[in-house]
């Protein structure tokens, strides 16, 4: 299949935001192959989150601004998310093997073969009866673009599983999944790798890493594609549907900052005495800025599902990859498109290695092998009002990003309100899920200490005259945000995040809470 065909498959295998349900699967009765079809549209007709039309934008078009990425099927309603229910007390027996039965392994390979042609109903029932709860995630994962019932994955699930699905079946398959830890099958990173290119050849580098870190199981798609654009044009918006990152906006001094509301939030990085604010309504659209603050070249993710702004410092590059960058010299971060338990992926430009966005880790790729992690720096989280009173000589963003396009005051209009709206599994329920923290992780020689503050608790004391420390971490405010301050007074890297996501990338988190009487 040549390349042409294959991006055109991407749209009519799965839709993009605000689209009707491209792949329909036709059934009458019990599912058969001769009763199931897969419909591709036009992908000119296809309405995605890339039609200029939807989004509030500059004259020239630009990337859609006030639409959340997810499918038709994420756009039902999540619901208020309760704590996590109990799983049965025991999952089915999970064979030893390190290999998969032989006609598994074939329904496998005729499953993946069938997708771009006609889902092939008839493997996914024997899957569902192969005793092999491991292939469960592989059911789950079609879910994602293949309605769940009319093709007979949903029926597959509860059939290997014994567990029956609620109104969202993908993820409260893929939750179930991960709360009982079931072990991947054998080549599941090859499979899924065979299923995710038929959306986004960008991402071929990524799977084709077979020592890569990335856990296969947890990876979904984000409802939009990769931002592969070269450096000269991304000024430019995605042609194709990605998250465009912003690179080297136009900054302006507090005093020209007024188009920004007080009250709205930014998020604030000061390194070597300069500082500069992102607000929040323009990382929400562009979720990556890559900049350079104080002499320093930093990438700055948002990731918008968990909650949690980061910095990274991209320019510690280590000399067995640094002629890999070209005239670059620095690394350039760029939002993938795929999510790991809700979490943006975000990866490399030049290398096209992965990273753990969570944690700076390089995960795939020539900078895996090279064992990088990025240094981090504290991002603040203020209502401008009070960061602008606080810090003066703050620069802003200016209000059309240096692009001349404009921005929505709200981009997501209360996608995640009701809880996480892609799977996270099960989570700490020491808090509830999308509690606000600030994160700190500490290293005191060989020894990590890591440490959540609940944010609204810590600025409840702090209002209050009292003090926030833990294991020798005193938090303070600047501006209308927190900061961490390690026992010799130096900052220390720090961010918040919903709970569910600081506790997934860091268990047995201490947690601080405030004195009692």
């Amino acid at each position: 299949m040549n390349p042409g065909r294959r991006r055109a498959l991407l749209i009519g295998l799965v839709a993009l935001v605000g689209v009707a349900v491209l792949v329909t699967i036709r059934s009458e009765g019990p599912p058969s192959r001769d009763a199931a079809t897969l419909e591709v549209e036009d992908p000119q007709e296809a309405t995605t989150t890339t039609d200029p039309s939807a989004s509030s934008t500059a004259s020239g078009g630009d990337q859609p601004t006030d639409t959340a990425p997810a499918t038709a099927m994420e756009e039902e309603s999540a619901g208020t998310l309760a704590p996590p229910a109990e799983p049965p007390d025991e999952p089915p027996a999970t064979t030893a093997e390190d290999t998969l039965a032989v006609d598994v392994e074939a329904d496998l390979q005729a499953l993946l073969d069938s997708l771009t042609t006609g889902v092939d109903t008839d493997a996914i029932l024997r899957l569902g009866r192969s005793g092999d709860l491991r292939v469960a995630w592989v059911i789950a994962d079609l879910m994602r673009f293949i309605h769940p019932e009319a093709s007979g994955l949903q029926y597959a699930f509860t059939e290997l599983t014994g567990v029956d699905l609620g109104p969202n079946p993908w993820r409260d398959a893929t939750n179930q999944l991960i709360a009982w830890d079931t072990p991947a099958p054998p080549g599941l990173g090859a499979w899924k790798g065979g299923l995710y290119t038929l959306i986004e050849l960008g991402w071929a580098p990524f799977f084709a890493d077979e020592d890569s870190l990335i856990d296969w199981r947890h990876v979904t798609w984000g409802g939009v594609l990769i931002d592969d654009r070269p450096l000269d044009t991304t000024h430019l918006p995605c042609p194709r549907g990605c998250i465009p990152a912003l690179n080297d906006p136009l900054l302006v001094p507090a005093s020209e900052g007024d188009y920004y509301p007080d009250d709205a939030y930014v998020f604030a990085v000061t390194v070597n005495g300069e500082s500069v604010a992102f607000p929040k309504n323009m990382m929400e659209v562009h979720e990556m800025v890559n900049i350079t603050i104080g002499g320093r070249r930093l990438g700055i993710p948002y990731c918008t599902l968990c909650g949690s702004a980061q910095a990274y410092f991209t320019d510690v590059v280590p000399d067995s990859v640094r002629d890999r960058l070209g005239d670059a010299g620095t690394f350039e971060l760029r939002t993938s498109g795929l999510l790991s338990r809700s979490n943006k992926m975000m990866y490399e430009f030049h290398t096209r290695s992965m990273f753990d966005t969570f944690t700076g880790q390089a995960v795939s790729g020539p900078l895996r092998e090279a064992g990088v992690r990025l240094p981090q720096t504290t991002v603040v989280a203020s209502r401008w009002g009070e960061w602008k009173a606080a810090n003066p000589h703050t620069l802003i963003v200016a209000e059309d990003g240096g692009l001349g396009r404009s921005y929505p005051d709200d981009p997501l209009r209360g996608r995640d309100d009701d809880g996480p709206i892609f799977p996270i599994g099960d989570w700490d329920d020491r808090l509830p899920v999308q509690e606000k923290v600030l994160g700190v992780l500490f290293e005191v020689g060989t020894e990590s200490i890591v440490v959540a503050f609940p944010v609204v608790d810590a600025h409840a004391t702090l209002d209050g005259g009292g003090s926030v420390e833990h294991s020798g971490i005193v938090v303070t405010k600047d501006g209308g945000g927190l900061r961490a301050l390690g026992p010799d007074g130096v900052d220390i890297p720090a961010h918040e995040a919903f709970w569910f996501a600081w506790s997934q990338f860091h268990p047995g988190t201490e947690l601080w809470a405030p004195s009692v009487g």
